[in-house]
Formats: structure tokens, C-alpha cells, sequence
């Protein structure tokens, strides 16, 4: 068995990680888990997430050494802060608004729109946008705005991604499906209410806290440095 890191345990819990949700919210699949429940909320047991982190981390050294890409997801509002602001520090792709639909299962469609967005933002640039009229010019950088909300942080992503790091598999359910689908494996920061037994390299640990978060998605990014 490996031997616990007790340093990483404490600031675990100092970033209060190890708070899940109320029992009654609770997904059977994390039951072993669950160190206790205290004033109706369980309380996650940092040691068995622990040892979760190392194997996640694991995970990633084939992806460093190789060069391939992690595409990491977080569209909750507690989450999309860090998730971009991380993902860019280490030029990996990022998902931070609404995961659109065909995202991994569609990629040919998602291209196209990757490129009009490149295309667009390169003309832009040059000032040389098409347009007739200052309507339609400022119809082009709407489009533009647009379309970099919805695919600016994949824009890079040039093919599947090797994995994907995911903040909250059952808000992001549509990801893990297509994940699964294209069999790309996931790790997922999963808080008590979620199914872990369908994520590849599950985390238990507080995936709403900012700090729980925060201290997870630097372990991932530091990984990959």
C-alpha cells in the first residue's frame, strides 16, 4: 500500500476538500468514501483522495513526455475562473462556457467552426474584414465574439484529446458521455452526488468550493509542466 502523504492531506483540508454533500444527495458509488456524516453533510475521507490524486497524476506522465493535449472542462461558475486562467498557463485547451454538443463526436463541424473563427479573427486583425456596409462589418466581429466565446479555448485543439480533466462529471454529463463515447479516458474532480464508476480516474473531493478547485486543477496543471 502506498504510504500516505500527510502534508498533502492537511492542505487538502485546509482548501476544504473534504466536504461533500448532504446524504441524502448522495451517489451510491462513493459511499466508501465517506469518512462520516456531520450535521447532515458527509465528510470525504482525504486519505482515500489521496491516493485517488496520485493515480490521476499518474495518468498524465505519458501525456507530458509525449506532448499530447488534456482538455480540461469546468462551466460551473465556481470553476471557469481557474479552469481557463490554468489551462492557458500550460497551452492545453479548455472548455470554461457551455459544452456544445459533438464537441469530441463531431469533430469535422467543430473544425469548420474553428476555422471561420480563425479565419475571421485574421482578417480582423489585418483590417480586412469582408463587408459592404458598417452593418454588416459589425455583424462579422458579433460573429467573431461569439464564436471565441463558444471555441476560442479549443481552437488549438488540432485532434482528439488524450484525456480530459473534468470539474463536476455530473454537471458536465454531456462531456463524460462523449468522452466515453470516443473512449478518451476522463479524470473528474466528483463531489459526493456523482457517479464515479463510469470516470476513469474519479477525485472524491469538494468540486464547488473555489479553493477545493483551485488546489486540484494546479496538482493537474503542475503535472504537466
Amino acid at each position: 500500500m502506498s504510504k500516505i502523504n500527510e502534508a498533502l492531506i492537511t492542505e487538502m483540508f485546509e482548501a476544504g476538500a473534504h466536504v461533500g454533500y448532504s446524504k441524502t444527495r448522495r451517489h451510491p458509488s462513493t459511499k466508501k468514501f465517506i469518512f462520516e456524516s456531520r450535521k447532515k453533510k458527509d465528510i470525504i475521507d482525504l486519505e482515500k483522495t489521496e491516493l485517488q490524486l496520485s493515480e490521476a497524476l499518474s495518468s498524465l506522465v505519458d501525456i507530458k513526455t509525449n506532448g499530447l493535449q488534456v482538455l480540461f472542462v469546468g462551466t460551473k461558475p465556481e470553476a471557469k475562473g481557474i479552469v481557463r486562467s490554468m489551462a492557458e498557463l500550460i497551452d492545453m485547451p479548455y472548455v470554461t462556457e457551455r459544452w456544445l454538443g459533438g464537441t469530441l463526436t463531431n469533430k469535422k463541424e467543430l473544425n469548420n467552426r474553428i476555422n471561420r473563427l480563425i479565419t475571421l479573427t485574421e482578417q480582423s486583425e489585418r483590417g480586412e474584414l469582408i463587408a459592404a456596409t458598417k452593418k454588416e462589418k459589425l455583424m462579422l466581429e458579433r460573429e467573431i465574439e461569439r464564436l471565441e466565446r463558444k471555441f476560442g479555448g479549443i481552437k488549438n485543439m488540432k485532434k482528439l484529446p488524450a484525456i480530459l480533466f473534468i470539474i463536476d462529471p455530473k454537471k458536465e454529463y454531456i462531456a463524460v458521455e462523449e468522452a466515453r463515447q470516443m473512449n478518451i479516458p476522463i479524470i473528474a474532480l466528483s463531489n459526493t452526488d456523482c457517479n464515479i464508476d463510469i470516470i476513469n480516474y474519479p477525485i472524491v473531493a469538494n468540486d464547488t468550493n473555489l479553493s477545493s478547485i483551485n488546489f486540484f486543477v494546479k496538482k493537474v496543471v503542475d503535472a504537466l509542466k
